[in-house]
């Protein structure tokens, strides 16, 4: 068996080093640096390319022993968009090139892509350098399309073409989930036999269950507070204002619960949700919520432990998901999860929470309510929360990445006649 020994991995939109919750950073960022960390302590080298979007980044950041961020000039380091780099696929394709050119030859033995756009540059170098291409999709464009929100626009044209290139080329395809597995085979035509499930994990060591009433304080929170918490990009996708409106329902059905509900929208904005950043605000007044609601920046991964344990429930109300980290985070925190019935939230929460077909309001709020007024559900679904998100590890999404890795080496016998 062919051995992965380097990994050329390409995040070309945003940065494994970035913090999640706003612009484009969120769980794929983390993915990619976890798994990237697993991978090392298993002999396996990773450099990760990304554009740079500062001209304060250093060009290579070591994180760890056997883990490097390359940060790639290809167009202005601030203000592009994600929609707006296609543009930018050739500069940061010639970088990629660039750098595997002052290498020894065969340096790579693997790339690994994550999103379309890192597709079609992983695409190029793996044909240039006669390597295996491995690509992670993260989230797919028909299934957006499928699954909109009301009002948002869908992925354009040139994005489901691209993915459907990349689909083809690859020479195996990682899914976070067997939805996603399922999505490929029926949207996109993938080969079953090229797909590997490999679930997402969550560090076990940092996101733990402890003491709500310390980390209420934390965030200026009462101990009798009734906390619910969102925790993601603010845009129509990940649905906030489907909590607000949800919240503002259980207020009319339990109005006694108005002076100790708060509900903690953590993120910024994203996507189309930057073009109507004032939408939730407006629907915040429009529904007089204004002292409930309580809108915060991205916190830190360190912090962010804390702010899950603060919360009574985690609601995850996205209109699609591949996996859902926010939800098994916060379950590894012993917080429960109200979620959509939809893609991977199905696997993250399945049968530790709530999840709720649909995104009417309504649904939600009799979902939150059936919970925050019975104790005993609360803390049977805290416990269960916590169970269910000890079967996921970075560890393990690692061991199903590197044998992904091992079965495209051992199927492309003539490319790797330097190993012999």
């Amino acid at each position: 068996m062919h051995d992965a020994r380097r990994v050329a991995m390409i995040s070309m939109h945003t940065s494994p080093l970035a913090t999640p919750g706003s612009g484009d950073a969120g769980g794929m960022n983390v993915y990619v640096l976890e798994v990237a960390k697993e991978l090392a302590k298993r002999s396996t080298e990773v450099e990760i390319f990304t554009r740079a979007t500062s001209s304060e980044q250093p060009p290579q950041v070591s994180v760890t022993d056997g883990v490097t961020v390359h940060h790639v000039s290809a167009g202005p380091y601030e203000g592009l968009r994600k929609e707006q780099l296609p543009a930018q696929m050739c500069a940061f394709t010639a970088s990629v090139l660039h750098a595997e050119a002052y290498r020894p030859e065969g340096y790579y033995d693997i790339v690994h892509s994550h999103y379309w756009l890192s597709g079609q540059v992983g695409w190029v170098a793996a044909e240039r350098w006669q390597i295996p291409l491995l690509h992670s999709m993260h989230t797919m464009a028909k299934v957006k399309n499928l699954t909109l929100a009301a009002g948002d626009a869908p992925e354009p044209f040139e994005r489901v073409m691209g993915e459907e290139q990349v689909v083809a080329a690859a020479d195996g395809l990682i899914a976070n989930t067997e939805t996603e597995a399922e999505d490929l085979i029926a949207l996109y035509d993938a080969d079953p036999t090229s797909i590997t499930v490999a679930l997402p994990g969550v560090d076990l060591g940092a996101f733990t269950p402890g003491s709500q009433s310390a980390a209420r304080h934390r965030y200026g929170f009462d101990d009798d507070d009734v906390i619910l918490l969102f925790v993601g990009r603010i845009q129509p996708l990940k649905a906030p204002d489907v909590l607000v409106a949800a919240a503002a329902q259980l207020l009319a059905q339990r109005p006694e619960l108005r002076p100790r509900l708060k509900v903690v929208i953590n993120g910024g904005p994203s996507g189309s949700g930057i073009e109507r950043a004032g939408d939730l605000p407006a629907l915040i007044d429009s529904l007089g919520m204004g002292d409930v609601v309580r809108m915060m920046d991205p916190v830190s991964r360190d912090a962010l432990p804390d702010l899950y344990r603060a919360a009574d429930l985690v609601v995850v109300p996205s209109y699609s998901e591949s996996f859902g980290l926010v939800a098994v985070e916060a379950q590894a925190c012993g917080t429960p999860v109200v979620a959509s019935r939809v893609g991977g939230l199905t696997t993250a929460v399945a049968d530790a929470g709530i999840l709720v077909a649909g995104h009417d309001p309504r649904d939600y709020a009799t979902a939150l309510e059936q919970v925050l007024l019975a104790p005993s559900r609360l803390s049977a679904l805290s416990l269960a929360a916590r169970d269910h998100a000890e079967q996921f590890s970075w560890a393990a999404t690692a061991d199903a990445t590197r044998e992904a890795y091992h079965r495209s080496l051992d199927s492309r016998p003539v490319l790797l006649r330097r190993y012999a």
